[in-house]
């Protein structure tokens, strides 16, 4: 799963890129997205910010409710549930990404290890997205199975678009969208690094 990407790219390139209209205006977001955080989408021809993640409302041993947590993927084999199906169905979107990260090592020395493109430096990832009243609009990435490079490190990776597939993305039936969940076949660029993973995801979002 993904559950730390970069987006290194200027806002105009981005805009440009995706043929979009930037509206990102004064947003503040860091080059590093982790679940919660704010993060650059296109949607409706339109580039913003959106809050990485679907508030999913907790409740306490003694039924109060609790501090939502972000639930930023989406299994393909669950968008037909309760918790994805419409915003499947209507409003699906792109995610700017340059490369995502997988956690690699043993248990309490985890590391960083990227992974990217080599024929593109900022590509799209399928995403969907919803209002909500938690955190205004937000958005969750869309996973297969790893295939290639990404199955060393786990057992599913994002769904990757390539240019030509992103009207369909967005604008096509759920029929011609869902066909597009498939592994990724083409090359893949892995990066090792010695920097300590953070934010391991609880296992509910795992699930969803």
């Amino acid at each position: 799963m993904c559950n730390l990407y970069r987006m290194t790219k200027g806002r105009d390139e981005v805009a440009r890129l995706f043929r979009a209209v930037n509206d990102l205006g004064g947003a503040n977001f860091g080059e590093e997205v982790f679940p919660g955080y704010p993060g650059a989408v296109v949607a409706e021809g339109t580039l913003s910010q959106m809050t990485w993640g679907f508030p999913l409302i907790l409740k306490g041993k003694n039924g109060q409710p609790l501090k939502p947590r972000p639930v930023n993927n989406t299994r393909t084999d669950k968008l037909d549930s309760f918790f994805w199906r419409y915003s499947f169905e209507e409003r699906r979107c792109l995610i700017p990404v340059t490369a995502w990260a997988e956690a690699e090592g043993p248990k309490g020395g985890k590391t960083r290890t990227w992974l990217s493109r080599p024929d593109a430096d900022l590509f799209a990832v399928a995403g969907v997205w919803r209002e909500s009243d938690e955190w205004g609009r937000c958005y969750s990435m869309v996973m297969t199975d790893a295939a290639a490079a990404a199955a060393e490190l786990h057992t599913r990776m994002p769904v990757l678009l390539r240019e030509e597939q992103w009207p369909v993305w967005i604008d096509g039936s759920p029929a011609d969208a869902r066909a597009l969940c498939e592994p990724w076949s083409g090359d893949l660029v892995i990066e090792r690094t010695d920097q300590p993973w953070a934010g391991e995801p609880a296992p509910m979002q795992r699930l969803l």
